[in-house]
């Protein structure tokens, strides 16, 4: 049995301001064991790169803190581990793939120098071997290393988001995070770039975190799905279990509202309306606003997190509280 490497419990993460206060993570939970691939699915604004600054320690200060919860990284909490120790886990232990590979490089200096100097400062090694590292992983990601000498604006959308993969794993990290990594880029250079990140994911055994909204991504990569919704984790599992048959009424919306090939349907079922405003969250279930299936206890009692089979779901039909649970055929 694999060893636990990221066991996230109960994270809260707030956004405070003057005027208001932003609950962008809601008691968020899951665990991640080393070499595993996790996919946080969900819509803008559901969390999900707000959970991933968190657990790098890079949440915008002053508003963003973590209120309560933990982020246990092989037993150690990364919430309460003080700013020179997270300094050392960032880029070393524990990489990030940002959405906008321009964001991630600077203009001004080369990308062979951008890399080098992430091995430098944490392998401790000289410019000349840094360097020589910083060329072998270009190749990896398949530019030459000729290419080191030349700057972000001289490479097209998809050679930038391979720099910034070879950069993410220069010193061999236990865990990547990518926040829609691909988001950017056509369908072809994303297949690309997705078939790269598995190969690369599976000969250094890195552990991956794949934040995107976009399902057929995670089913390219992920072994595990995590559908988030307003900060919580409604439904967790295995990949192919959340996949073929959905538990949570919004992972259910979510596979009605795009193509399917295998269906002969006329028209999609795009979910109602339109999720809650973070700083004024509806009582009860985040979700009964927009929920079909959704009875009166659902407005006024909160779910917890059930354990149906091999998955987690925060829903109310699973606690049996609910008078008209098996209006859902497939329930």
């Amino acid at each position: 049995m694999k060893r636990n490497q990221l066991v996230i419990q109960d994270l809260r993460v707030d956004y405070v301001t003057e005027d208001e206060t932003v609950h962008a993570v809601n008691g968020v939970s899951f665990e991640l064991a080393e070499g595993e691939s996790l996919g946080i699915v969900g819509e803008t604004g559901a969390g999900k790169t707000t959970t991933a600054l968190a657990i790098l320690g890079l949440l915008p200060r002053p508003t963003g803190r973590v209120s309560s919860g933990s982020i246990l990284f092989y037993d150690r909490d990364l919430v309460q581990a003080p700013e020179e120790t997270m300094r050392e886990i960032r880029g070393n232990e524990i990489s990030m793939i940002f959405q906008d590979p321009m964001t991630s490089l600077n203009p001004i200096f080369t990308v062979g120098d951008q890399i080098a100097e992430v091995i430098e400062v944490h392998n401790q090694v000289s410019r000349e071997e840094s360097r020589k590292r910083a060329g072998d992983m270009l190749e990896l990601v398949g530019i030459p290393r000729g290419r080191m000498g030349e700057f972000p604006h001289q490479f097209s959308g998809g050679m930038k988001q391979r720099v910034v993969i070879a950069m993410a794993l220069a010193c061999n990290p236990r865990l990547l995070l990518a926040d829609e990594p691909t988001t950017a880029l056509d369908v072809t250079i994303q297949a690309q770039v997705l078939r790269m990140m598995r190969s690369l994911k599976e000969k250094f055994n890195t552990s991956l975190v794949m934040i995107s909204h976009d399902l057929g991504v995670v089913a390219q990569i992920c072994d595990k799905a995590a559908i988030m919704y307003a900060g919580s984790i409604l439904e967790f599992g295995g990949l192919r279990d959340v996949f073929a048959r959905p538990l949570h009424p919004y992972t259910e919306g979510l596979f009605n509202s795009i193509p399917r090939l295998d269906l002969d349907r006329e028209r999609l079922a795009p979910i109602g309306g339109l999720m809650p405003d973070p700083s004024r969250l509806p009582p009860g279930c985040v979700f009964h606003p927009r929920c079909p299936y959704a009875e009166e206890v659902c407005r006024r009692r909160t779910p917890a997190s059930t354990v149906v089979g091999e998955r987690r779901v925060m829903c109310l039909m699973y606690e049996g509280v609910m008078e008209n649970t098996m209006r859902r055929t497939h329930g």
